[in-house]
């Protein structure tokens, strides 16, 4: 059912944010009196599930939700379409338009993914407020990445300020560290003292090649969600809900210690001492040459007792929060770029099925719109690459049109276009096909 729910969520945001994208460029379109053909919600090879036509222009619903489309006349698209372009030009098609108009057109569906993600983040704010855990529950302090630990921190440790600033929810820490440059930190010791961390302006890069963006996390406690079957804890009976408090003999109360204490025992056995409905047992459990038993472990933050925090705002607060939420939203995606040309970013990227997870199993609606704006964000973004088939491949042809007054050849358009979908097509499949091997286990 979870997976329905995250599914459900994932096809209706994309609905969502197709049709803006589409009518951006439609009105577009239809202020500077361009004929548009057809405007699909959805793909529809060989057959639409909807269609119908209304004065010039044939609206329908595609069966294939990988995108959607606006077929304007007199402009070379995916469809290859090339049959209308050897008539003679028409005054109400694209390409009889001054290169200024076919611009505002090419970026219309852009500017409304921009305005889109702006505006839910105003709503939201102002509607549910914003919401964050107070991840330093009961004072246990936060859990830090092996390079954070290195320069510094010490799981249990607090941080109070992040360049000068409160901190109050950890995603901004990461972000703050891997994407905005931040290094200098107040950090409350688990002894009481106050302490100032500099981190060396390169750790963003040693971060993500030594373990992803591990960089800070709330400190849990070790339960069970899943056992991997066959394995040592599988052998050993552990169940999901177990929640383990000792390693031979020596308590443990969060998962950090946990790792810290499974690290002396490869290849070997060990009694694990489990809570199970209030009830303690002692398991004996093989540990793996990678000081592993076998089970992931329940991160749902309301099953260790986290609280939600949420402040409110009044429109005018939640006018300016939520404009500087987009804008950090849009840069710290574009930051992002900086490792996806990495071998390591490169076997990372995903596709559908990692943008689905972002959606919660449980139907939320304050989730469901502050990640679809954060989509829509990404969808301008990635629609301004300069890829030919992509708007930014027709925005810089148009910008090298008005620049040097010449058309660019129509061969050249239709080249382009043809390789544009090619790298398209490929870097979809590729990112789709880690995504494929990540369910099936081959890569993490």
């Amino acid at each position: 059912m979870g997976t329905f729910i995250i599914a459900a969520q994932f096809i209706l945001a994309l609905a969502i944010l197709i049709t803006i994208h589409e009518f951006g460029h439609f009105l577009a379109a239809r202020a500077f009196k361009t004929r548009v053909e057809k405007f699909y919600l959805f793909f529809n090879p060989w057959f639409s599930i909807f269609k119908k036509k209304i004065g010039d222009t044939e609206w329908g619903l595609g069966w294939l939700p990988l995108g959607g489309y606006v077929k304007i006349s007199g402009m070379i698209d995916e469809s290859m379409d090339t049959e209308q372009l050897k008539q003679e030009p028409q005054p109400w098609e694209f390409r009889s338009k001054p290169a200024w108009q076919r611009l505002i057109i090419m970026l219309g569906g852009i500017i409304v993914n921009l305005i889109f993600g702006y505006l839910v983040y105003i709503l939201v704010l102002w509607y549910y407020g914003d919401k964050y855990y107070d991840a330093n529950l009961d004072g246990r302090g936060y859990q830090y990445g092996e390079v954070m630990r290195k320069y510094g921190f010490e799981n249990g440790d607090v941080i109070l300020t992040m360049g000068g600033k409160d901190v109050r929810n950890l995603i901004d820490v990461t972000k703050g560290v891997m994407l905005r440059g931040e290094r200098n930190f107040q950090v409350q010791k688990t002894d009481g003292s106050v302490a100032s961390i500099k981190l060396p302006k390169k750790v963003d890069d040693e971060i993500f090649q030594a373990a992803g963006m591990d960089v800070v996390s709330a400190r849990i406690q070790v339960i069970v969600d899943s056992v991997t079957p066959k394995s040592g804890a599988f052998n050993a009976g552990l169940l999901k809900g177990d929640r383990i408090v000792s390693v031979n003999n020596t308590e443990i109360a969060y998962f950090d210690e946990f790792q810290r204490e499974l690290k002396q025992y490869k290849n070997s056995n060990i009694d694990l001492g489990v809570i199970r409905a209030d009830e303690l047992l002692v398991l004996n459990v093989a540990v793996d040459s990678n000081s592993r038993l076998g089970f992931s472990p329940n991160t749902e933050f309301e099953d260790h007792g986290f609280k939600m925090i949420t402040d409110k705002y009044s429109f005018s607060q939640a006018f300016s929060t939520g404009l500087s939420k987009g804008h950090f939203t849009l840069t710290d995606y574009v930051a992002q770029f900086k490792f996806v040309f990495t071998k390591k970013g490169a076997s990372q990227l995903g596709g559908f099925i990692s943008i689905a997870k972002i959606y919660d199993s449980k139907w939320n609606w304050y989730r469901f719109w502050v990640n679809t704006a954060m989509i829509s964000f990404i969808l301008a973004f990635m629609n301004l690459l300069p890829i030919p088939a992509l708007d930014g491949g027709h925005v810089l042809f148009l910008s090298v049109e008005m620049i040097t007054g010449k058309t660019l050849p129509q061969k050249f358009l239709e080249y382009a276009q043809m390789v544009g979908i090619i790298l398209l097509l490929g870097l979809m499949l590729f990112a789709n096909g880690n995504d494929v091997l990540r369910e099936l286990g081959f890569v993490k």
